[in-house]
């Protein structure tokens, strides 16, 4: 009875001993941090949206080691890696005991050692910890790995595995050693390139793919291979272990290792400062669309760079989803002497007139103009900026349509003028354009022909929104960005599609026949713009399924008579736009009907105006529903004349005359008197006749110099007299205006004249009035330049 109570208390004393030692473990298991290298960075992966690699980052501790999630291994690879390695991998705690047993007994039964019982924990752990193989290390590998399995699932623990495992040199985890030895992802693997990837980490150093190591690596494959084929059939399902085998022995063994993805290098770079801590950036980049948009690039760089064109960028996004399809930053970007690494979809540069298209929807949709509005294209000067067009010259009316088709200045700047330009920029910050200056007053109307910022990718969107129902919505390059929520209205889908009817017009500058050979669908609505100076040459447009936006210039603002639109950038886009778009006869019907929104309108043929009953040719237009032409035609006037002398009669006068109605065309005294200083006129209505007094009209005069809100700067020390500023109005009928400066007659002219002011500093209050007493007013600030 005593032994019984003695062998009791051992036997509790040796179970509370185990306990204490278990929960000593346990503890030390928690308390102990866990190997350092664990969370050590991998490299940084840019996938393409079919999760191919485009772009593989070396890690920090210059290795390539790649995440590698199980979902993106091959399934019978894991099964054959637990098979070779770790039968009881997922029923053991880290140490296998079982295993231990074994191999003792096999060790002792041979007399040396040929069998090991370490298990895919403990692996780890030494990848983890090399140490010397002592019995010391042994211990300490159980210990960590028993602690791993504490703290780690089984898949933890696994991936953790797949990812550290080595393969020689500097090549580690089976993702990396898949992209080095074959060329693709671990995630679709052949029985021989298993075989392959189980027998390297048994020996890196000597079996990792070289010519010295081919013959080694052979053996330990086919070996390998024969192993799993005899026991559970493991490589393969399904298929004979004869024929697997024998293929797998006539496969080659890589002997060389395939250089890691280096693709779209400037999309990677830019995608990895946005999201730092990242490891896999899974984009919605196409690999074909990519390589076609960076070999078409690196053929016209040879071109442009004997033209002093050293840097280049293209957006191509997807017209339905807003994805990016492609991103080119750069020509090369192993090119430092022109700044090859610069990320040119992302860095701002002036638009020049690539923004005209947003300019002339925003018109439409305010009601201000129409696609046959008849606007002036003459000089015009606001204070010290004086617009011109590309060419120099001028055209004096033109129609809107028109005026956007062949890249007019002059009409835009107006229409800005008349838009507002605080008003424009809320439309660019709404189209996604956050590299505008956020201060008040910063841009001016030259906002309208280049004066401003953005970025190629800001442009993409702004075209994108003019290429579907006029919807902003965010442009998306990241598969975990969330899908983009309610676009927000730009512009009314009429005045988005009005505007892709007006850029359709112009075919492809440097061979209009090509489309035919290609098969590209004709409505191709593109529009390009040179900034001034020629520093940025800019091509922007839509084909059947894709928009794409090309840049060309200089990083050091280097200018280049060939940094043209037309003449460089606009042939690329049709290049890019023919190689990544659909082609066929099916897609030639994108826009053949307008949107529900468009009403068709009855305007004067001449002007684009509502008809008067003066306007005896009149033609039916498009028009947004809620902003059809309300302005009168300016331009047909009826008037009374007397069929005697030819002159014109007013209510009062035409007693005892015959008289008869007729039309005239009469033109603003803005144009009348450009054209009077090209030394050409235009035909005008018959004069009065004496005695006669015009009646009926009652507008009054419109200043247009000096322009509202101009403040003029004196520069000192320059003659006043070569600083004057011109007083113009707009009146009907060119009639007599008398100009007032600070309650003093300056002088009477005719309203197509131009009178001339010497400025003094102060504030100044300037008022002119025609022969019936209208009257306008302006004030007008001058200071004298610090």
């Amino acid at each position: 009875m005593r032994r019984v109570r003695l062998n009791g208390r051992k036997w509790a004393g040796g179970a509370l001993a185990g306990l204490v030692l278990l929960g000593t473990g346990l503890l030390a298991a928690w308390w102990v941090p866990l190997p350092e290298r664990l969370a050590a960075p991998p490299s940084v992966v840019m996938a393409y949206r079919d999760g191919s690699p485009a772009y593989v980052f070396l890690a920090p501790d210059e290795r390539w080691r790649i995440p590698a999630p199980k979902d993106r291994v091959d399934r019978a690879y894991v099964r054959a890696l637990v098979a070779l390695e770790d039968k009881r991998f997922f029923q053991h705690p880290g140490v296998d005991p079982l295993a231990a047993l074994r191999a003792l007994g096999l060790n002792l039964s041979r007399g040396r050692r040929v069998s090991g019982a370490s298990t895919l924990t403990m692996q780890l752990v030494r990848v983890l910890e090399p140490r010397p193989r002592t019995f010391t290390s042994k211990v300490i590998e159980s210990f960590r790995a028993a602690q791993l399995e504490a703290r780690l699932s089984k898949q933890e623990v696994l991936e953790a595995y797949l990812q550290f495992v080595p393969y020689g040199r500097n090549v580690e985890g089976v993702e990396a050693a898949a992209l080095a030895y074959f060329g693709h992802t671990a995630q679709h693997l052949s029985p021989a390139e298993i075989a392959t990837l189980l027998a390297v980490p048994q020996n890196p150093n000597r079996r990792f793919p070289s010519p010295e190591n081919r013959d080694r690596l052979r053996s330990a494959r086919d070996d390998i291979a024969r192993r799993l084929l005899e026991s559970e059939g493991l490589v393969v399902d399904g298929v004979g272990s004869d024929a697997v085998l024998a293929e797998v022995r006539a496969t080659p063994v890589p002997d060389v290792l395939t250089p890691f993805p280096r693709e779209a290098p400037h999309a990677a770079a830019w995608l990895k400062a946005r999201r730092p801590g990242a490891t896999w950036l899974a984009t919605t980049l196409d690999a074909g669309t990519q390589r076609f948009v960076e070999r078409t690039m690196g053929e016209a760089a040879r071109r442009l760079e004997r033209q002093g064109i050293h840097n280049g960028a293209v957006v191509v996004a997807d017209r339905e989803s807003g994805e990016l399809r492609a991103l080119v930053g750069n020509f090369d970007f192993f090119d430092e002497k022109h700044g090859g690494q610069i990320i040119g979809f992302a860095t701002p540069r002036s638009p020049g007139s690539a923004l005209k298209p947003l300019l002339y929807a925003l018109g439409i949709d305010q009601g201000l103009v129409g696609p046959e509005t008849l606007v002036p294209d003459i000089p015009v000067a606001y204070g010290g900026y004086q617009p011109r067009n590309f060419d120099g010259r001028f055209l004096g009316l033109v129609r809107m349509e028109s005026a956007l088709s062949q890249s007019l200045n002059l009409p835009f700047v107006r229409l800005l003028e008349r838009l507002g330009v605080e008003g424009f920029l809320g439309s660019l910050r709404q189209a996604g354009v956050t590299s505008l200056d956020p201060r008040p007053g910063h841009y001016g109307l030259s906002a309208a022909v280049g004066g401003l910022e953005l970025t190629p990718l800001e442009l993409t969107g702004v075209y994108l929104a003019l290429a579907g129902d006029g919807q902003a919505r965010p442009l998306r390059v990241l598969e975990e960005d969330a899908a983009p929520g309610k676009a927000q209205a730009l512009v009314s889908p009429g005045a988005a599609w009005l505007t892709r009817q007006a850029l359709a017009l112009r075919d492809r500058p440097d061979f209009p026949e090509r489309r035919r050979l290609t098969g590209l669908p004709a409505r191709v609505h593109w529009k390009t713009g040179t900034s001034f100076g020629n520093r940025d040459a800019w091509a922007a447009g839509s084909g059947p399924k894709h928009t794409a936006v090309v840049w060309l210039g200089n990083f050091d603002h280097a200018s280049s008579v060939h940094l043209v639109g037309a003449e460089n950038a606009a042939p690329l886009l049709f290049d890019i736009l023919e190689g990544v778009g659909p082609r066929g006869t099916a897609l030639q019907e994108e826009d053949a009907a307008p949107p529900k929104d468009l009403v068709s309108v009855e305007v004067c043929a001449y002007s684009g105006h509502l008809p008067t009953d003066a306007c005896t040719q009149r033609k039916r237009v498009d028009a947004v529903r809620t902003a059809v032409p309300t302005t009168p035609c300016p331009y047909h006037h009826r008037v009374e004349v007397d069929v005697a002398s030819g002159l014109a009669v007013g209510p009062g006068c035409r007693d005892g005359r015959k008289t008869e109605s007729r039309v005239y065309l009469t033109w603003p005294s803005s144009l009348r008197r450009w054209l009077a200083e090209q030394q050409r006129q235009l035909p005008e209505p018959p004069p009065l006749a004496p005695g006669c007094v015009a009646g009926g009209e009652r507008d009054t005069p419109t200043i247009l110099s000096p322009p509202e809100g101009l403040v003029a700067l004196l520069i000192p020390g320059m003659n006043t007299e070569e600083q004057k500023i011109p007083l113009e109005a707009e009146a009907a009928h060119d009639r007599e205006l008398t100009w007032f400066v600070d309650g003093a007659v300056l002088g009477t002219a005719k309203a197509a004249e131009r009178l001339w002011w010497k400025p003094s500093v102060g504030t100044h209050d300037i008022l002119v009035t025609d022969d019936r007493g209208l009257t306008a007013r302006r004030t007008l600030v001058v200071r004298e330049r610090q």
